[in-house]
């Protein structure tokens, strides 16, 4: 119930969908309260300028992509870990062949991380995430696209349970048992990894962070790229929301995780 809760929230305060309903309102209420009318009109069409001409996605991404640098090599990896979130379902399903979405550097990254530490232990981690046809899973995705390029099956471990990115970690950390001492590397998106990395800490399971998918790199003024703009506002406002409701119900060490001193 709380999974199906949290999709419904989040379709309502997604930027998209708060633009509809702020115009939505401005028009109900065009001739009974003209004036709060033309405000929330206001309202609306300013935002719409803020995606054509500020970097809006830089500021407010830059700050959840820079808590935690990518490291440097490592002379020992004893695992690597990929959470889901970079395969499209229902497209997949639709053309029968794994299907891809924006995220993708998270797969391609951890296959060449998996050649680089040839002695490493590979973990996907990602059930499913959808309302509908919940039988289908990332992971199955997950290991036809591993197979298909060459990553050693016999290195890997799915876990297929885990829906959300709390489940990630508390249901791989069961299925990979790490002990202590051993170095495990986090693969995921940069504007996911502070909400992934407090996950893990509050499983137990301190992990190396290896963030890939930059997104709010752009500091351009005057990009034109609204669309563009809108989608990726999506995702940081869902990772900032996604911060302080885990942290409210205890599922990361800190509001906002930081590397640790030896980091």
């Amino acid at each position: 119930m709380g999974f199906i809760i949290s999709k419904i929230v989040w379709a309502l305060l997604a930027p998209e969908s708060l633009l509809f309903l702020l115009l939505l309102i401005a028009w109900l209420w065009h001739r009974r309260r003209p004036v709060l009318s033309r405000s929330l009109l206001g309202l609306g069409l300013l935002f719409i300028a803020a995606l054509v001409l500020l970097p809006l996605t830089h500021w407010c991404a830059a700050p959840l992509e820079q808590r935690f640098p990518a490291p440097k090599t490592l002379a020992r990896v004893d695992g690597i870990i990929v959470l889901g979130g970079a395969l499209e379902l229902e497209n997949t399903l639709t053309l029968q062949q794994p299907a891809l979405n924006g995220a993708a550097e998270r797969m391609t990254a951890f296959a060449a991380l998996a050649r680089q530490y040839p002695q490493a232990r590979l973990v996907f981690t990602g059930g499913s995430g959808l309302l509908r046809n919940t039988t289908y899973k990332e992971a199955d995705v997950a290991r036809a696209l591993f197979e298909s390029i060459g990553v050693d099956q016999s290195r890997m471990a799915y876990e297929n349970a885990s829906r959300n990115t709390w489940e990630n970690a508390l249901y791989s950390k069961k299925l990979v048992d790490p002990k202590p001492g051993e170095t495990w590397l986090l693969v995921t998106s940069a504007w996911h990894m502070p909400r992934s990395v407090g996950c893990f800490r509050k499983a137990g399971w301190e992990v190396v962070p290896y963030p890939v998918d930059y997104i709010g790199n752009d500091s351009h003024w005057a990009g034109f790229s609204s669309s563009k703009q809108l989608a990726d506002l999506g995702l940081v406002e869902k990772e900032w929301l996604g911060l302080l409701s885990y942290h409210l119900l205890n599922r990361t060490d800190a509001l906002f995780p930081a590397p640790r001193p030896s980091q």
